[in-house]
């Protein structure tokens, strides 16, 4: 595994939100690779229809060996049905499982909101941007790795 490569997998079922999410994503990793002296260096971005299908996914990532993290981008949008509790939840705990049992972050950059106003506030809008911010959790994680281990 490599601390210095990362990958992006982004749920696509809203793409223009998800479109948005992978941006905010992707600067922030090219940011911190500059902030640290180096040339940015690419980001896999692997797509999946949902959120739900967002774990497997991370899983097959964070076991190849070849990520040091992943930022794990969607939106979930509240409808009328109890679809969305099921969604949020499964792939909420999904992601937990995959980085307890791999240690390799996979971060939650799921929008779970009401409303399309709020998913596009909080995908680089005026309230925050959270494919940032996953890519922001994925670098803490990882420093706090190479802290540990003296490298």
């Amino acid at each position: 595994m490599t601390d210095g490569r990362f990958a992006i997998v982004a749920a696509t079922f809203y793409r223009d939100l998800a479109d948005r999410l992978i941006a905010g994503a992707q600067a922030s990793f090219a940011e911190a690779a500059t902030a640290a002296g180096k040339a940015p260096q690419p980001v896999d971005v692997f797509e999946v229809p949902g959120a739900f299908e967002l774990p497997l996914a991370a899983k097959y990532l964070a076991e190849s060996g070849r990520y040091g993290g992943i930022a794990c981008l969607g939106a979930v949008i509240r409808g009328e049905t109890d679809h969305y509790d099921f969604v949020c939840a499964q792939a909420a705990a999904g992601l937990q499982q995959v980085q307890i049992t791999t240690g390799v972050p996979a971060t939650f950059g799921v929008l779970t909101v009401d409303s399309m106003e709020q998913a596009l506030a909080r995908s680089g809008g005026d309230k925050r941007d959270s494919g940032r911010h996953a890519a922001d959790a994925v670098l803490a994680l990882v420093k706090v790795r190479r802290d540990l281990s003296g490298t």
